[in-house]
């Protein structure tokens, strides 16, 4: 059973606390299919993220199968499903491969024939059999939500937890849905919870709760909401709500609940601080149901004390004599009121004593391990890459493009290379003028190489934040669900940084290579091409670490190029930089680091070219390699703290 007691969710805007979800007690058994159901911005989405364990409760305790989740922790990945409102899904993986995924990913299986009976299963149970095949990216609104559902049910949860997975369906496919989701619910003894606008349907759930302003309203038979709500069509109670106020609502619920629980054969949920030995010895009132306390509107809650409805003034209230009859029985005397109470307290209590039978515990699915997890990751991210030929374009024409867009900017200065350093034998005006030609000479060629080596380093900068300013945050909502379904941050990370490395050294490779081959420039070439493959590592880790810490992909990818954007400016290999600023900037510009460490794998010659045309200081080979590794360290810590924060939008 899933009992919430008391619970409420507070945050702090503008200095104020505000109660998006206010002291909600109820319980639902297992088998049982309800719907949260209430106008727009009442708290439903928040109710149920914060069963979900993605709100942290501010107040009160959430109980499941016996256990509190204050004390033992929130629920395991495999004890719930959460389908949300958004595709979880790849658009280049078909509806098998999606839900295969999800099944390595949530559940350990020997063997594949036990792998095929998960996914089978799934496909089953959601009606997707017909279309294993089919691309994400072709699947209509109603399709996304079964799949979801599919990709949830590969671990068999008992708990299933649905967010607006009908808003913005046509109706058949909402009738569809819906009834996916009963079956779900009756034919596996599992507890399902739909969160929904809509209030079309009513009679395929067992129960309606009912939310507004963040305070429960009502938690019942959807046959007798009319009647609590005094209003003829189900349609009609988002109007009654606006009638009263949030906290008359939920003391009116309070006094009523016990008729409607009784309806529905279940026991109304124990409060957190309920002492049943110190009120009996006290004499107070033990009833289980919270009672009106101190500043409670008891105005509007006298005219009801007669029968179990919550009507408004010049509301229409039903008079026939069968619920009269109902709200006599519901009306019961303090002292009946106080022993059943205790009674209810005793049966819930051993309930939640009770501990988890081994044959429940065996139910659950087991978590895969560390490195199955990385290696279904990494193989679904190479597979991704490859059906995405837009993206395949895009990293083909950077490969190619950029180091022909080097080799078209240095034509020209091949020449005072092949020159410089050409020794002369003259004497008098000769030897004069063939120094002044070496000192022309040395000036083009410091130039021209710095310039050459600057180019590359810039270029592979820009192709660092290509790989990755979009990694994370451009699947960040697949990667927070599947992340509250049990795949460890770690195995992640590591799957983007082999995908990512295999890039860094095909780019820095191809482009130390091209050029060197047209146009050598005099020195150790491998030290050179360390430090290509430096700086880009260094930019992509950077840049993967703001797409892990960011929101949004527009966010990660516009302060990559800002990122970028600086590293020739402040690198101060074109122009010096103020003596001040320097060593402010210097550490944190990359590209100075890799230019720096290039010219200083020159030979002795060429490098004193380089500081002839340029004022900027070099720094040693070894101390420009320390700072690159500080730039990819740094880049992997904001990584994994950022893939380790809870940035779910939905």
């Amino acid at each position: 059973m899933l009992e919430l007691r008391n619970l409420s969710f507070t945050i702090e805007k503008d200095g104020d606390l505000i109660d998006l979800v206010h002291d909600i007690c109820l319980n639902l058994p297992r088998g049982h299919f309800t719907a949260i159901v209430g106008p727009s911005g009442c708290g439903k989405t928040t109710l149920l993220k914060t069963i979900a364990g993605l709100n942290i409760e501010s107040a009160g305790e959430i109980h499941w199968m016996g256990r509190n989740s204050f004390e033992h922790g929130d629920l395991m990945p495999n004890e719930f499903g959460y389908v949300p409102q958004f595709s979880i899904a790849y658009d280049q993986l078909t509806v098998e491969e999606s839900i295969e995924c999800a099944s390595r990913l949530r559940v350990r299986a020997w063997g594949r024939d036990a792998r095929d009976e998960i996914i089978d299963r799934a496909l089953e149970q959601t009606g997707m059999t017909d279309i294993a095949d089919r691309r994400v990216s072709v699947l209509s609104g109603g399709q996304k939500r079964r799949l979801g559902l599919a990709m949830e049910l590969v671990a068999n949860p008992p708990l299933l937890l649905a967010d607006e997975v009908t808003s913005g369906l046509d109706p058949r496919s909402e009738d569809e849905i819906v009834h996916r989701l009963a079956d779900l619910a009756h034919e596996q003894n599992r507890t399902v919870i739909s969160v929904t606008h809509s209030l079309a349907n009513l009679q395929l759930y067992d129960s309606i709760i009912v939310l507004y302003a963040g305070c429960l309203a009502y938690h019942g038979p959807p046959s007798a909401m009319p009647h609590y709500f005094s209003v003829d069509h189900a349609e009609d109670v988002y109007p009654a709500l606006a009638k009263r106020e949030p906290a008359q609502w939920h003391a009116s619920w309070k006094k009523h609940r016990r008729f409607y629980y009784d309806k529905l054969d279940l026991p109304l949920p124990l409060s957190p601080a309920l002492d049943t030995d110190h009120l009996e010895a006290s004499g107070e009132q033990t009833d289980t149901a919270p009672l009106l306390e101190e500043g409670d509107d008891t105005t509007a809650l006298e005219a009801t004390d007669q029968k179990p409805t919550a009507t408004d003034e010049g509301a229409e209230k039903p008079d026939t004599q069968e619920l009269a009859q109902e709200k006599q029985e519901s009306a019961p005397s303090e002292e009946s009121d106080t022993e059943a109470a205790l009674s209810d307290t005793q049966a819930l209590t051993c309930l939640d004593e009770a501990p988890e039978s081994d044959e429940e515990s065996e139910k659950i699915a087991k978590l895969p391990g560390i490195l199955a997890q990385f290696l279904l990751v990494l193989t679904r991210r190479f597979k991704i890459f490859f059906r995405d030929r837009t993206t395949l374009i895009l990293h083909a024409a950077i490969l190619i493009g950029f180091p022909l867009l080097v080799a078209l900017f240095t034509i020209e200065g091949v020449e005072p290379i092949k020159k410089y350093g050409e020794s002369t034998a003259a004497t008098g005006f000769e030897q004069m003028q063939a120094e002044i030609e070496v000192r022309e000479s040395s000036l083009q060629s410091g130039s021209f190489v710095s310039g050459l080596i600057m180019f590359q380093v810039v270029l592979l900068s820009l192709m660092g934040a290509n790989n990755s300013a979009r990694e994370v945050a451009g699947e960040r909502d697949i990667f927070e669900k599947e992340k509250l379904g049990g795949l460890r941050p770690f195995s992640y990370l590591a799957s983007k940084l082999v995908f990512l490395t295999l890039l860094v050294v095909a780019q820095s490779t191809w482009m130390g290579v091209f050029v060197e081959y047209f146009w050598p420039i005099p020195g150790n070439f491998l030290s050179h091409l360390l430090m290509l493959l430096m700086v880009n590592g260094a930019m992509t880790a950077v840049c993967l670490g703001i797409s892990s810490m960011m929101k949004s992909a527009d966010q990660a990818n516009l302060l990559s190029i800002y990122l970028v954007g600086f590293q020739l400016p402040l690198s101060g290999a074109i122009l010096a930089l103020p003596g001040f600023l320097e060593p402010l900037v210097r550490p944190f510009i990359s590209a100075y680091w890799s230019w720096s460490g290039s010219v200083m794998s020159l030979n002795d010659g060429y490098r004193q070219a380089v500081q002839t045309v340029s004022e900027t200081e070099l720094s040693p080979h070894t101390l420009c390699l320390i700072f690159l590794g500080i730039h990819i360290a740094a880049g992997l810590t904001m990584g994994i703290l950022g893939l380790r924060k809870n940035l779910w939008q939905h």
